[in-house]
């Protein structure tokens, strides 16, 4: 079983206590976010099995969030590390939630969250909100970790892009359908468009082959 088959059973959890789930968000498996004032932030993270690893990318992202959920797949033995009370009393004292995922994909709360983790890190949260929120949809299922991430910015420059395939467009008309159009632009991180007079852009080789082939 590979990480991400664990993404959509966690997913649907997260889903039915009210918050908006988007997978490998800065790093993140699993983001959560209930909107409200202040927005509520969950990461859970994610491992085939319970181990130390997993409690230490939960240390990692705390600062980061309001609640963090440790997730894995449940031994079939049912003597896994997650029957170990000196693991959830780790996770007990660290204020960290424990999921267990069975083979049918049901989800089972090992350990709650003890309190809500306190929120030291900023401006690190605040990036996680805003990719989350600029994301379109839920394009990665989190664990999958060695696939390329389909980014907000990346979702961004494919909208400028397709825009371009049938004629140049002028910043001005970019922004219409993406606020920060001017700045891809001027940055051109994946060498997709070409400056084709004043003021005007079109798409280069490489950008008109990267949109026709999705």
């Amino acid at each position: 079983m590979p990480e991400t088959d664990l993404y959509l059973p966690l997913k649907r959890f997260l889903e039915e206590r009210g918050f908006a789930v988007k997978g490998e968000v800065n790093g993140c498996d699993l983001l959560g976010v209930r909107e409200g004032e202040p927005p509520v932030l969950v990461i859970c993270e994610m491992k085939l099995s319970f181990n130390l690893e997993l409690v230490l990318q939960g240390v990692d992202r705390a600062a980061a969030c309001d609640e963090v959920w440790l997730a894995a797949a449940l031994s079939r033995s049912g003597k896994g590390r997650e029957r170990d009370a000196r693991y959830r009393n780790l996770c007990r004292r660290l204020g960290f939630g424990l999921l267990g995922v069975s083979a049918s994909g049901s989800v089972e709360v090992i350990v709650a969250p003890f309190a809500a983790t306190p929120r030291r890190d900023t401006r690190r949260r605040s990036r996680l909100l805003e990719e989350h929120r600029r994301r379109v949809g839920d394009p990665n299922r989190g664990g999958g970790s060695r696939q390329p991430i389909m980014t907000a910015y990346r979702q961004d420059c494919i909208t400028c892009a397709k825009a371009m395939l049938e004629q140049p467009q002028s910043p001005k008309q970019l922004k219409t359908l993406v606020g920060r159009a001017p700045a891809i632009l001027r940055r051109n991180v994946y060498g997709w468009f070409v400056r084709e007079s004043r003021g005007v852009y079109g798409l280069s080789e490489l950008g008109r082959a990267a949109v026709q082939g999705m």
